[in-house]
């Protein structure tokens, strides 16, 4: 585990929350169990295997000469989380964490919980797929009226609050959890925002009709689970979703197609889009936050943009 020992002998005080290391893009061999993330003002170490206490003091030590170095005055806040089977724990090592905990990314705030589950409120391996989101809407026609956006398995509505923000009309958010729309809501009020965003507790193929009403839609946001056992499958389920897409976007529009399955290539997305909405054009891949590089590009986080053509 050299590699993560580096990257925290060699950390800066985080401000905003983001990953420090990755080891599971398989850059650093023999750390591919290994994730560190920082949500201000607590670290969080993520293995995938399973990990001896001899490990942990070993790590802890490293992070508490770091923090003693960039943070002398500040407690080191830090928690473990083992997600290999069969060893499944999360556990506060030092410190605190905040209740709530709230963190920023580019201005943004958002709530977190580190302590619970295996998503945080926030996927920081998103970050780039939001400043593309911020990009579009800031940039969108001034003399077109201003975007109505549809953000579909919205989540904790990051692209929401980020869309809000950069001037969206309407962001109509649609996810079939109440607890993570909870969250959402919250989100936005962190951020001040009060109007504009809607919130549809439902599950997206049963709710096509009040989704298709809102519309047409500017921008269109599809980033579904890669596999959640009764709601979603991507294998086949993201073909539904493709076929919808000419009909809720309005001329113009684009839609920002997600999918975070190391098994599904870029194919996956490309060779079904041209068979199910040929109409839509691919336009870009946006790339990931650098700290996520994976030795394949084909496994890591996919974000791929299409746009529906102008009328002439």
């Amino acid at each position: 585990m050299q590699a993560l020992l580096n990257a925290i002998a060699t950390k800066a005080l985080s401000t905003d929350a983001q990953r420090v290391f990755h080891g599971r893009g398989g850059l650093h061999p023999g750390c591919e169990q290994w994730a560190l993330d920082a949500f201000p003002p607590v670290i969080l170490l993520t293995s995938f295997q399973p990990v001896s206490e001899e490990d942990l003091a070993v790590i802890g030590v490293a992070l508490s000469t770091r923090w003693a170095q960039i943070a002398p005055n500040q407690p080191l806040n830090w928690v473990f989380q083992c997600r290999a089977e069969g060893h499944l724990e999360t556990r506060l090592m030092s410190g605190s964490v905040p209740d709530p905990h709230v963190v920023t990314e580019n201005g943004s705030r958002f709530r977190v919980h580190v302590l619970k589950g295996q998503n945080h409120g926030l996927f920081l391996d998103m970050a780039e797929g939001r400043e593309w989101v911020r990009r579009f809407v800031h940039n969108y026609g001034a003399d077109q009226p201003r975007l109505k956006v549809l953000n579909l398995f919205a989540y904790t509505c990051a692209f929401s609050v980020v869309a809000m923000q950069a001037g969206a009309k309407q962001v109509v958010n649609v996810d079939m959890s109440h607890g993570a729309m909870a969250i959402g809501q919250h989100n936005h009020a962190l951020n001040g925002i009060s109007t504009g965003a809607t919130f549809l507790m439902h599950d997206i193929f049963k709710t096509w009709g009040k989704i298709t009403r809102s519309g047409p839609y500017g921008l269109v946001i599809v980033d579904p689970p890669s596999y959640q056992k009764g709601s979603f499958v991507a294998t086949k389920d993201y073909a539904r979703l493709m076929r919808r897409l000419p009909e809720l976007l309005a001329p113009g529009g684009y839609a920002l197609l997600c999918l975070n399955a190391p098994e599904l290539g870029l194919d996956f997305l490309q060779d079904q889009m041209k068979a199910l909405a040929p109409e839509l054009n691919f336009v870009e891949r946006v790339a990931n936050p650098a700290v996520f590089a994976d030795v394949s590009s084909e496994r890591s986080l996919k974000v791929l943009a299409y746009q529906l053509p102008a009328l002439s």
